[in-house]
Order: C-alpha cells, then structure tokens, then sequence
C-alpha cells in the first residue's frame, strides 16, 4: 500500500452517465496533421472545476492493491487527491500545483511540502502539471508545440505522432525549465476525435515507455469525458498497470481544495518508490 500511493500520485499528476463511444468500421479517410489538431482541440474537455469518485487497480509483479477515492481539479491551477481504502476512512491527500506538491499521510501522521520538480528527481523523468492535468482528463498537452506532428490511419483509429516536441517558448522563460517530449504517439477515435491512446517514450530507451489508454467516454455537461483509463508504465525492471474507473463525474460545480497540516504531523523529505 505504500509504495501504491506515490505512484496514484505520479499518474493523477475524474451524474449519470450513458457510454457514447460507437464502433467505426468504415475505411478512414486520409487527414492531414493540421485537420487531425484543430479536431483534436475542438472536442477536448473544457472545464473550470472538475470532480468525480474513482475507484483504482495497482498491479505490480502479480500483486494488486486496490483503493477508492476522489478527484478534484481547478483548471490549470489545483489537482486534490484524497486517497480511502475500501474501509472508508481516508489514507492520504496530495494537492498540487504548477509548482507545488503536498502529501498528508494519515496513517503515519506525516506530512511532505516539496517543489514540483522534485517529481522529476523522484522518476528521473520530466513532468509538469500540464502534462499530469492532460492524464487524467484525456486531453492534449496545452503548453507545447503541434508543429511536427505527422498524420497517418492506424486501423479504425487516426494516429498523430511526432519527435522532441518542445514546451512553448513563452511558458519555458515562465517557469525557467526548457521541457521536451522525446516521442509521442496520439490516436484518436474518428468519430468523436477524442483520444483514446497515448504513448510517451524515450527517444534512446525503447524499454522505458508510458501509454494510457482511454474508454468508457460519457455524457457530462455537454461534453464527452473518458470513465476508464488503464496506465501502462514499462521501465528497464518493471511493468505497472494502474486501472483507474470514475463514477460521479462533475464539471463547473463550486468544490474545495481544503488542505492543512495538524501541528502533531511530522514533516518528511521523501517517499520512496519501489
């Protein structure tokens, strides 16, 4: 269980509902990369809050875990997890931020406040609240360039990929950090033209690779948002799947964001992931 919560944390870096995905069996029509884009970025989801209960699956060497919880995101600014066994009581909360994270741990009382970056030093990888926002709602990076981006059909499903995609120059002197995506491949579903895949690789390390797949979209204020998201993360010694399921999913309602540390807790300079 404690080596599963830094991990729900790295990958959530989602009232009713009816399924809305169809089967597309006729031969796709060729598109070019722009079109594909513009599509893409038409039927994102666009919200100012969002909320929603999940239930999740780690697995790991043969072994699952396998918890509940809640989401909450205040676009571009806040993702709040709350992490509960299935007993109900809550285990540990994280917020982060553009450039924060914070980590309660109620079963330990402890507590960690750390800069952003220091998920980067933790996964030896580089990763920003875009990137981690993008995860959980199904959407494109916002904050990087679609200029290199090459189109192709991939049997029922488009596929975008591109090499070193770059964050925006404006938002690189902002944050100070020049971010790149080595390799990146999006396939979207050619009716809806919502993404249904995503893989992240290495350009120089094929072993190590992240892909989310996206289903189960739905109804919710208009728009359709993905219920199921499996996580494949592959490294040189590992292969973890997170399977995250959302219920009670929720846009543009007032939430909260409440975090605050007891004055009993300890503080903590890490967690370790194993």
């Amino acid at each position: 269980m404690k080596q599963f919560i830094p991990l729900i944390l790295i990958i959530l870096l989602f009232t009713g509902c009816t399924s809305s995905r169809k089967a597309f069996r006729e031969p796709l029509k060729e598109q070019g990369a722009e079109f594909l884009i513009n599509k893409l970025k038409n039927n994102e989801i666009k919200f100012k809050t969002l909320s929603a209960k999940f239930s999740a699956t780690y697995s790991r060497n043969k072994k699952k875990t396998t918890i509940s919880g809640q989401l909450r995101i205040l676009n571009d600014s806040i993702i709040w997890i709350s992490i509960t066994p299935m007993l109900g009581i809550e285990m540990a909360r994280f917020m982060l931020t553009p450039d924060s994270i914070k980590y309660l741990n109620r079963i330990n009382s402890t507590y960690m406040l750390k800069d952003f970056k220091y998920i980067n030093q933790l996964l030896n990888k580089t990763l920003d609240f875009d990137m981690a926002q993008a995860f959980l709602t199904g959407n494109d990076f916002s904050l990087y360039e679609n200029n290199s981006f090459r189109a192709s059909v991939d049997n029922t499903a488009y596929k975008l990929s591109t090499s070193n995609r770059h964050k925006l120059k404006r938002f690189v002197r902002r944050s100070e950090e020049e971010i790149s995506i080595p390799l990146q491949d999006i396939w979207l579903d050619p009716l809806q033209f919502k993404i249904i895949k995503v893989i992240l690789k290495e350009a120089e390390r094929d072993s190590r690779k992240f892909t989310a797949d996206y289903a189960e979209f739905v109804t919710v204020s208009d728009q359709q948002i993905p219920a199921s998201i499996d996580y494949h993360i592959e490294t040189d010694k590992d292969k973890i799947r997170i399977k995250i399921e959302f219920s009670k999913i929720q846009m543009d309602n007032e939430i909260s964001f409440p975090f605050s540390v007891p004055d009993s807790y300890t503080g903590i300079e890490s967690f370790t992931i194993k």
